[in-house]
């Protein structure tokens, strides 16, 4: 046996993909669970599929105790290294491999493959995670049938879970037991899950549309059993939609879910067994905020809806992964526009888009949407695979119309089910289904960069004839170049002057680099709306003027291009007010307007009143070829709300008082958007007058439940109210035993605005209610100042810059993973300022000569830098 350190740094390239040598015909996995020393014994069944002399098997950090070829001792036959073994031949066609290996799921901080959370033993195996586990040809075009034995202790296991569905259970010796899982579905090893620890279940039952009955089971640890309700009434609908929507039904006899309290991720789709960040399941009112509720019911729905779009059908290699991930955040898009306002549900996706992966086409880290090498997979869990894919997909449902896509879909799972599929395998079955070559729309996968269209409009008035010229221009973006021109479905409309529709959505289909279009007997010169409902994810360009856009944000018939307009108008005011201009009237009274129509949602007209962000601007600035100075920024930004709030503050101050729920909490649709418009109400008084931070210490003391809490609070300490120390005492007085609340006090606390929050986040890390070693922590403070706190994040003289470096080198010796996220906050560094530019690229240089830094954060801190 022979053992090499060397850490493999090669590049992993689309290019160089071969099909797997070997074929795993049924695997048996026997786990004997203990804290620092868990004993794995892995039986495969292999068969040659290609022309290997050898058998190449992944594995990281583990100890081989055993390894067997047919019953026959193989260790003198092996070489192991740092990213797993190769066993030496002559091999058989087929034979039986097995091996033993030993883990130290204790000291797993890394939080991949199997670990310890709280004393629970949970695995994450996406993406490359099994192979801490055992060694095994971990790519997810190895699919097979898993058997999965598990003994441990009853008393502080006594429940345990694995993908399937449960064949036995039993007691064992030395009060131990075991449980036997078999799942009857083939699967990649990034599937596989295992859960085992002291935890109770809130349950629940689905009939399939077929008529088989479902168990539904949500395991929590004891205490927490009664915060699972509004996660399994989204889970039954989530079921009952993809029935409907897809024709998808869930296919075994128990689905399950785990809250794990120590996770990097969001949730996990494990075949039958999903892992879930705890804050993705658990909600009560008097803890979860509205908008945890809308977040638990479309991760929930996400993960779900992957047991086709994932499960049974996954990617070949990791290229593919917006494959698996674009289609079902599209699809949960989807579910939760039927469950909650299409309108409100759309603007929120756009509004995610642009603030991450607009952000990411734009900078050093820009990547096609299906990548073409990576040195690091984790770093490729992106807003460009993940939103940019779904916008993707809604491209080609926009193109092909929804009784074409539901066609094709329907091809996708009778032809390519249990298989592990490619983007050319998912175009293919559109083409077949609809008749048209979509070989042009596949640019979308592999070009990078965020395509502007350039817009020209034409009246003649004599004809009634309006002539629309678009010119689409795409980026250059690291490593690319010279790139072709995307099909983009640009939906379009025309107002009248009155404000009636003179053209309803028309859908262009733009396949060249500049095309014209013409309109015929038209009334009177219309008002173009354009990029309805956010058709297509690119930038327009068009000269449109003030008066416009305010007829537009009154009169607009698309709910998105109707926000759209306020929001352009807003940032158009915003750049002149951060340049020193004063807040001109008409904006303010544009907005009054709209506050006044009774029969607008009240969810859309907080998001209305809602002014742009400061990303959002900086984004903006450096578009316009300017460099960034965030203090200026946040003078401007908070000068237009104060002027919001005042001159409307009558107003506000109704609409506050009508917005009032009555009665019990409940998360349905309509109350969320009522507490969302007095929640914007009263932030907007509150910055504005001493009026408003009475409403806010009212509000705060009389809320009996934590979507008005958390707003009232956040009024109080964000604008330095007298009593807003004394606010977040009593606060973590009342939730400190919470965890997820506790995260949330930390969270205001890290993005209240001001160069002497600093001083204030450098004492939260030494508070005893912060964890640095759990993700959610970590990101909640020192990831929200970061990322959420500009004028604090970027103080002139770099000490945001370096709190922020000295802790990602700290998190990254335990945790590389969330540190590679976390560094991303360094991602947009050119838009700024020449000295901080100066101070960022010291604090990433600093990070890149650690001597030992993760591959993980290396990858991301060196793209970064060269930029």
């Amino acid at each position: 046996m022979r053992t090499e350190d060397a850490p493999d740094q090669t590049p992993t390239r689309l290019a160089d993909y071969r099909p797997p040598a070997w074929e795993v015909e049924r695997v048996s996995l026997v786990f004997d669970l203990a804290p620092s020393a868990t004993r794995v014994r892995t039986t495969i069944r292999f068969r040659r599929t290609g022309d290997a002399d050898e058998l190449v098997l992944d594995g990281r950090k583990l100890t081989l105790v055993s390894a067997e070829v047919d019953g026959t001792d193989a260790m003198e036959r092996i070489e192991t290294h740092r990213e797993g073994l190769a066993l030496k031949g002559p091999l058989p066609d087929a034979f039986t491999w097995t091996c033993e290996t030993e883990i130290d799921p204790e000291s797993n901080t890394e939080l991949e493959g199997l670990y310890l959370s709280k004393g629970m033993f949970c695995t994450q195996c996406e993406a490359e995670g099994f192979r801490k586990i055992t060694y095994y040809p971990d790519r997810p075009d190895v699919m097979t049938i898993y058997d999965v034995r598990i003994e441990a202790d009853v008393a502080t296991c006594p429940v345990l879970l694995s993908n399937g569905n449960l064949v036995a259970s039993g007691d064992l010796p030395g009060g131990r037991h075991f449980a036997e899982w078999h799942d009857p579905h083939p699967k990649p090893s990034y599937l596989f899950a295992l859960v085992a620890g002291d935890l109770v279940s809130a349950d629940d039952r689905f009939r399939t549309a077929s008529g088989r009955d479902v168990e539904l089971k949500v395991y929590v640890r004891p205490g927490d059993e009664g915060k699972c309700a509004y996660a399994l009434d989204a889970l039954k609908r989530s079921m009952r939609w993809d029935e409907d929507a897809y024709g998808c039904e869930y296919d075994l006899d128990l689905f399950m879910i785990v809250a794990v309290d120590d996770f990097n991720m969001g949730a996990m789709e494990n075949k039958g067994l999903n892992i879930f960040n705890s804050k993705y399941v658990l909600a009560s009112p008097e803890t979860a905020t509205d908008r945890d509720y809308e977040l638990i019911e479309s991760i929930i729905a996400h993960e779900y809806f992957h047991n086709w779009t994932g499960n049974r059908i996954t990617c070949r290699d990791w290229f593919q992964l917006c494959l698996k991930e674009g289609l079902t955040v599209f699809r949960d898009q989807q579910f939760s526009a039927e469950e909650r306002s299409e309108a409100v549900q759309r603007i929120q996706d756009v509004q995610q888009l642009r603030s991450r992966q607009f952000r990411e086409d734009a900078g050093p880290l820009a990547h096609p949407v299906r990548p073409e090498e990576y040195i690091e997979i984790n770093n490729f869990y992106t807003a460009t695979v993940y939103e940019k894919g779904a916008e993707v997909i809604r491209m080609l449902h926009t193109l092909i119309g929804p009784e074409a896509y539901r066609k094709g879909t329907d091809l996708y799972f009778e032809r390519h089910d249990g298989q592990a599929c490619t983007i050319e395998d998912w175009i293919k079955v559109f083409e077949d289904a609809t008749g048209r070559d979509l070989g042009q729309f596949g640019l979308w996968y592999r070009q990078a960069g965020t395509p502007r269209v350039h817009m020209q409009g034409e009246w003649e008035e004599v004809d009634g004839v309006y002539t629309l010229t678009l010119r689409q221009e795409i980026p250059e973006t690291p490593g690319q170049s010279n790139k072709g021109p995307h099909v983009v479905p640009m939906a379009v409309g025309m107002l009248g002057p009155d404000g009636e529709e003179i053209l309803p959505t028309t859908v262009l289909e733009m396949t060249k680099e500049t095309q014209t279009f013409r309109f015929s007997s038209l009334p009177a010169e219309p008002v173009l709306s354009v990029n309805r409902g956010f058709s297509a994810p690119v930038l327009v360009e068009r000269e449109v003027s003030d008066k416009e856009r305010a007829f537009l944000l009154a009169h607009d018939t698309d709910p998105f291009a109707r926000w759209e307009a306020g929001r352009a108008y807003a940032i158009d005011i915003a750049l002149r007010v951060i340049g020193g201009a004063p807040v001109p009237d008409d904006w303010t009274a544009a907005l009054g307007n709209l506050l006044a129509e009774e029969t607008l949602d009240p969810a859309f007209k907080a998001m209305a009143l809602d002014a742009p962000g400061a990303d959002e601007m900086a984004a903006e600035i450096h578009r316009r070829g300017d460099l960034v100075d965030p203090d200026a920024v946040d003078r401007g930004l908070r000068a237009m709300r104060v002027a919001l709030g005042t001159s409307l503050a009558d107003s506000l101050g109704t609409t506050y008082q009508s917005m009032a729920v009555a009665g019990t909490y409940t998360p349905d649709a309509e109350s969320a958007a009522k507490r969302a418009l007095a929640n914007r109400c009263l932030m907007l008084l509150a910055e504005a007058s001493p009026v408003g931070i009475a409403l806010a210490e009212q509000q705060f003391e009389r809320a009996d439940n934590m979507t008005m809490s958390l707003p009232a609070l956040r009024a109080l300490v964000h604008n330095e109210a007298p009593g807003a120390e004394a606010a977040l005492a009593r606060f973590h007085d009342v939730w400190h035993g919470d965890s997820l609340v506790i995260d949330k006090w930390l969270a205001l606390q890290a993005s209240a605005p001001g160069t002497g929050t600093l001083a204030g986040v450098e004492a939260l890390t030494g508070h005893p209610s912060f964890d640095w070693t759990n993700p959610n922590n970590f990101r909640s403070l020192v990831g929200v100042f970061a990322m959420a706190n500009p004028t604090g994040f970027h103080a002139t003289d770099g000490a945001g810059y370096r709190f922020f470096a000295d802790w990602l080198i700290r998190l990254d010796k335990l945790n590389p993973q969330t540190t590679a996220r976390m560094a991303g906050a360094f991602e947009s560094w050119k838009r700024y300022t020449d000295d901080r530019q100066t101070l960022i690229r010291a604090e990433m240089t600093r990070i890149a000569e650690v001597p030992d830094l993760s591959r993980n954060t290396r990858e991301i801190v060196e793209r970064m830098l060269a930029a």
